[in-house]
């Protein structure tokens, strides 16, 4: 199941997409959120599928798949060539030759500010920095809440998975040693096409592809992670209750602009582009 907000005539709905015949179907009006919609279908009470007529979807426009309730759960460094190109880079405060690979997660979060929708326009914010830099990734959006979850039982707590572009004041994450200040300005976490449910895809096995312009600068596969989804949500959640609609960035591979001599960083003008197998592209400009 393809769950998307959309926005027609003035409305934000959810809806079920079927890309086959690009469309989708709004769900029945109680179900405000798609925090609400998870919550009821780990309760076993939310449809199946959606219960208005369909629409087509060139008809609506597509937003961000969710409105983040609270911070983005993020992780950097989780891919081993990026690890290095990271650390390599110049950028990286306190940085150390030869271990560049962390023995746990390194995990900061982003506002729900920074949550633009796909086709929307990514502030470049002049006035704070002068090196933007794209992230790909793949997201997962948790389903039944936990604390202190195992790596064994992990899986049981995610719902389905999204795209993400962590984006990046890199000058603001070297000057102020540490990511916050760097990931955390308005529109830095565009997401979408839609959320795609657990049950569609496996997560642990999807391809990830970046392009800017055109130009693929990122391809890897989720199987590279360092740190395997599992191991994630148990470290997110030790200590802390994880809730039904919570958003976790797992991770960028190799071919950042910082991994580039010199830094290619992102214009104004330049498109990015993010496509993740069995979810889609996640599509927006810069300016």
């Amino acid at each position: 199941m393809k769950v998307a907000r959309f926005s027609k005539d003035g409305s934000v709905r959810i809806g079920i997409v079927d890309e086959a015949n690009a469309t989708v179907s709004p769900v029945e009006s109680s179900i405000g959120t798609v925090a609400d919609l998870i919550r009821r279908s780990v309760e076993g009470t939310s449809p199946a599928s959606g219960t208005s007529e369909a629409i087509a979807l060139s008809d609506v426009r597509i937003l961000a798949p969710i409105v983040p309730e609270r911070n983005i759960f993020c992780v950097g460094k989780n891919y081993y060539a990026h690890a290095k190109e990271f650390a390599g880079s110049g950028f990286e405060a306190g940085a150390v030759k030869g271990q560049e690979i962390d023995e746990y997660p390194a995990i900061f979060s982003k506002p729900p500010s920074t949550v633009c929708g796909p086709g929307d326009t990514v502030e470049m914010h002049p006035e704070a920095t002068q090196a933007v830099d794209y992230e790909a990734e793949l997201a997962v959006i948790i389903g039944r809440p936990g604390r202190n979850i195992s790596e064994a039982n992990a899986m049981e707590h995610v719902w389905g998975y999204t795209i993400v572009n962590d984006v990046t004041a890199r000058d603001r994450q070297k000057r102020h040693k540490q990511w916050f200040a760097g990931k955390g300005l308005d529109t830095f976490c565009p997401m979408g096409p839609w959320i795609v449910t657990a049950d569609e895809i496996d997560g642990q096995n999807l391809d990830i592809e970046c392009r800017v312009n055109g130009e693929v600068r990122q391809q890897a596969n989720t199987t590279d992670l360092i740190f395997k989804i599992p191991q994630l949500i148990a470290a997110i959640s030790a200590g802390l209750t994880l809730q039904p609609g919570d958003v976790l960035a797992t991770g960028t591979p190799a071919g950042v602009g910082i991994g580039f001599d010199p830094p290619r960083f992102l214009r104004g003008g330049d498109r990015v582009e993010i496509s993740v197998s069995g979810i889609g592209t996640l599509s927006n400009d810069f300016a």
